[in-house]
């Protein structure tokens, strides 16, 4: 299984047009961890099939939260303001546990993060708008395979980041 995750695009519209158009063929779900600030129902926001609110969106029909099964996966997503995650991945864990999640995805600090703890993989695929750190604009696509799970982040062009891409045993 495929997945693509991005958050933060803070109102810019041609970063996720380029990524949906680059990827949207080999992908079995399209992710939005907040912070679009577009309608949600927005032409947009259209192709991402789990899309959440984050602190600067203000379309109320927008999810604080989503947990959802896509093929065997368990996915939650969440923006990340709601759970302290600028501080610790604590509550995130607790929910994680909760939900029984396989792929925790959320935003918010515009850090682009992937941890692997406990079967559950954490993962901030950082702003394609607004980085922090690192200073790139990124996003992140997650594969699953029988024994591993890869995350691949990738720059504004499409390009691999290598230092912040990494397998996960599992």
């Amino acid at each position: 299984m495929k997945v693509l995750v991005v958050s933060d695009n803070h109102g810019s519209a041609e970063e996720l047009q380029h990524l949906v158009e680059r990827h949207q063929e080999d992908l079995q779900c399209m992710i939005h961890c907040g912070d679009s600030e577009f309608d949600y129902d927005a032409e947009e926001m259209t192709p991402f099939q789990l899309r959440v609110r984050g602190n600067c969106d203000f379309d109320n029909r927008y999810p604080n939260e989503i947990s959802e099964t896509i093929g065997s996966k368990t996915i939650f997503a969440t923006h990340g303001h709601l759970y302290n995650v600028k501080m610790t991945l604590m509550k995130l864990s607790y929910k994680a546990e909760e939900t029984n999640a396989d792929l925790v995805c959320f935003g918010h600090s515009h850090e682009a993060l992937a941890v692997y703890e406990d079967g559950t993989l954490f993962l901030n695929p950082g702003s394609v708008r607004l980085p922090r750190q690192p200073s790139i604009k990124t996003y992140a696509i997650v594969e699953w395979s029988d024994s591993k799970v890869t995350v691949t982040f990738y720059d504004e062009e499409g390009t691999v980041v290598n230092d912040l891409s990494s397998s996960f045993t599992i």
